[in-house]
């Protein structure tokens, strides 16, 4: 890439792509639900908590490389924000969601993306996930993804995307697979995180709302 970004800036950029293919009903996205959706405890590595001016600094500098902008929608009260990837970049919804998950999730073997594609795009079998792998290493003009060395004690390679520049190899600490039953609460606990999540996504776009409907009432008073 010509233009590389830091991590600030690619978790925003990665937050966007997600809520457009996962809820696109509320995107473009508030400054409040954009923050939001880069601190979220799920499907997030590393978690992180920014402040919405981090998120603002993060737009601005998106915004100077043509990839976001920011949105004023008929009226509307309040700004929002979408990415600009398509301006960039020709993709196809296969590609696009492996880069997301790699943004937002870090290094990850072909089956992990496999299995955390599959609510953005669902991927037929490992093929199509190598497939659109290798077409991100292989793409035009310069590599968004690559290959990283396999570690030790691992079967499979990792993947990165290059959007922040070359990959740094971090190696995992290998652990001994997790029981059943922690397995069963991880679950629990992921899907009572994404609920909570939800939840504060919907409190935000009710404000917006109701500072809206009362910049409206005001008009006939």
């Amino acid at each position: 890439m010509d233009v590389l970004l830091n991590q600030v800036e690619a978790r925003v950029l990665g937050a966007l792509i997600e809520k457009q293919i996962t809820t696109p009903d509320y995107y473009p996205l508030t400054l409040s639900a954009l923050t939001a959706a880069c601190n979220q405890k799920s499907n997030r590595n590393p978690v992180t908590s920014l402040a919405e001016t981090d998120v603002v600094r993060a737009i601005l500098t998106l915004r100077d490389k043509q990839l976001a902008w920011e949105v004023a929608e008929a009226g509307a009260r309040v700004m929002k924000y979408s990415h600009n990837m398509a301006g960039q970049f020709t993709l196809s919804d296969v590609q696009l969601a492996v880069l997301c998950e790699l943004i937002l999730r870090g290094p990850q073997t072909g089956g992990e993306l496999r299995t955390h594609c599959e609510r953005m795009h669902p991927l037929g079998d490992t093929a199509q996930t190598e497939a659109a792998l290798q077409s991100l290493m292989e793409y035009p003009g310069a590599p968004l993804a690559a290959r990283l060395p396999r570690e030790p004690g691992r079967r499979e390679n990792r993947y990165t995307h290059l959007l922040c520049g070359e990959a740094v190899l971090q190696p995992e600490t290998l652990k001994p697979p997790p029981e059943a039953a922690t397995l069963t609460i991880r679950a629990e606990n992921e899907r009572l995180v994404a609920l909570e999540e939800e939840i504060q996504h919907l409190r935000a776009e009710v404000a917006d709302l109701n500072r809206q409907f009362a910049g409206f009432k005001k008009q006939f008073e």
